[in-house]
């Protein structure tokens, strides 16, 4: 009922609300940057989440049908995570922020000299 709310009143902080916290952003990044991840090879690639916090973002981030997972049935079982369609429609999103974090980042450093 809440999110329903948020949703016809700002269509903003319903978007802040699907990706907020530290971690989805850089899952979206890593799915971005490397296409199709197994289990393992994006917990490596989100440097410093924890094995609990990754498994709760991806499951936030499929329920809200931004990344898709497939299981394997294989023995260990595989598991492999990717951006759906819709969620490859952040990367205009993803690219500017990280545009604006290098512009930011160099006038940080040309403040400091």
């Amino acid at each position: 009922m809440r999110e329903n709310k948020i949703l016809t009143s700002c269509p903003f902080r319903y978007t802040l609300n699907i990706l907020q916290g530290k971690w989805r952003f850089a899952i979206i990044y890593s799915l971005l940057k490397k296409g199709t991840l197994r289990y393992k090879d994006l917990a490596i690639d989100v440097n410093g989440i924890t094995p609990r916090m990754l498994v709760k973002e991806l499951k936030e981030l499929e329920k809200e049908k931004v990344v898709k997972r497939k299981a394997y049935a294989t023995v260990p079982p595989t598991v492999e995570y990717s951006l759906t369609p819709y969620g490859k429609t952040l990367e205009p999103i993803i690219k500017s922020m990280q545009i604006w974090g290098e512009n930011h980042a160099e006038k940080i450093v040309t403040l400091k000299k």
